[in-house]
């Protein structure tokens, strides 16, 4: 049985697969991908090394900044959120 990828599934793996980081956020925000766990989990099980550490929420928001707007409220502590950030390890 063969998987059928969305369009927007499938530009997040490419994304992965070119080496770039991508956060449950950034899937969201710039992929419309609700479901990043998936993605990571199907590239595991085809046999890809993928990594993950924790970094702060702000790397996060200037990433995605760059290519859409993302503005936090302004009570929310930017500086000590993390968020888990994954690649494909090559």
């Amino acid at each position: 049985m063969t998987k059928k990828l969305t369009s927007r599934v499938l530009a997040a793996r490419e994304h992965l697969l070119e080496g770039n980081l991508l956060t449950r956020i950034e899937a969201l925000i710039l992929f419309g991908v609700p479901d990043l766990t998936k993605i990571i989990s199907d590239l595991r099980k085809e046999g890809y090394v993928v990594k993950k550490r924790e970094v702060p929420y702000l790397a996060v928001l200037t990433r995605v900044n760059r290519q859409a707007v993302l503005q936090p409220p302004a009570n929310l502590p930017i500086k000590e959120i993390v968020l888990t950030e994954y690649w494909v390890n090559r």
